[in-house]
């Protein structure tokens, strides 16, 4: 099985190009993540032709659980397709199915150099069963958005405030008065996934809102990946939680991760975009017995 190494703002991922569905991809992700045994990622991309839109893309975590969005997977699987040539060289936009709908790919190029990718992350929501969370909401067909953006959960002694965003797959976030580097997310991050309030666990944020700038410092623990260097629909979480919170002004915004920096934009209402970098690292071979044997 070939493979291509691929990276977004160091959010690594295994990418195959491939039409068959047949085969147990999430044991294969088991096998092909692992860092010791394994090439190792935090996801298995795989790219293959769509019936609705100009390719498909799925994603499996480490512990082989299929997610449903995945930003900077989206913007690896554009450079990806673009540099291999399976698009048309002249495209400035591009329709990529995901398991949470088609996403939007606009194309920003330098000549014939790709140099932004740009995704539309779809509109976030903000229902407990689009998160989904088990919470009480208001009373009838009217959302009360207050227990979704101040959500309070008790982990280890620390009662956090939650900000939970769906980006078609769930978000935690959690808004701290100073700089991420000192939280013990480690210990805290796996906690917050097992709530019983999140059926499907949850992806959880912690952020902080730097006062002389634009720009908010964020960590990030991944369902089923842990702390990863970078999280796209994380950092869209984040930006939108923080506008709806009023801690940050203007459509645009700036996701400082410890892998790299992203940039969020959203006005406020529809769709969010996201902007960062995507590259190819390497090319390579997965023997069939290793598929096994892992």
């Amino acid at each position: 099985m070939n493979f291509t190494k691929v990276q977004g703002a160091g959010n690594d991922f295994m990418l195959v190009e491939t039409s068959d569905m047949q085969r147990d991809w999430s044991q294969i992700a088991l096998a092909i993540c692992n860092r010791h045994f394994g090439v190792g990622a935090d996801g298995l991309l795989l790219v293959s032709p769509s019936d609705v839109a100009d390719f498909r893309m799925r994603v499996f975590n480490p512990d082989g659980f299929e997610a449903e969005a995945c930003g900077n997977g989206l913007r690896c699987v554009v450079k990806y397709v673009v540099d291999s040539g399976l698009t048309d060289t002249e495209a400035q936009e591009l329709q990529i199915e995901t398991k949470s709908g088609i996403r939007k790919v606009k194309l920003c190029k330098t000549g014939n150099k790709l140099a932004k990718i740009q995704v539309s992350m779809g509109e976030p929501k903000f229902g407990a069963k689009d998160i989904p969370v088990i919470i009480e909401q208001g009373e009838g067909d009217i959302l009360d958005i207050k227990p979704i953006l101040d959500c309070p959960v008790t982990i280890m002694g620390r009662k956090l405030l939650l900000a939970l965003v769906s980006m078609g797959n769930p978000h935690a976030v959690y808004f701290l008065p100073h700089p991420v580097s000192d939280f013990p997310l480690a210990e805290i991050g796996p906690e917050v996934g097992r709530l019983s309030v999140f059926p499907e666990g949850v992806n959880f944020e912690v952020a902080y809102i730097r006062p002389t700038s634009q720009q908010i410092e964020v960590r990030v623990w991944e369902r089923g990946a842990g702390e990863t260097l970078a999280c796209g629909s994380g950092a869209c979480a984040v930006a939108v939680a923080a506008r709806l919170h009023g801690y940050i002004s203007g459509s645009k915004v700036d996701i400082k991760l410890p892998g790299g920096t992203l940039e969020v934009e959203w006005d406020g209402v529809g769709e969010v975009f996201l902007s960062g970098p995507a590259e190819i690292v390497f090319t390579g071979e997965w023997s069939s017995e290793s598929i096994k044997t892992s």
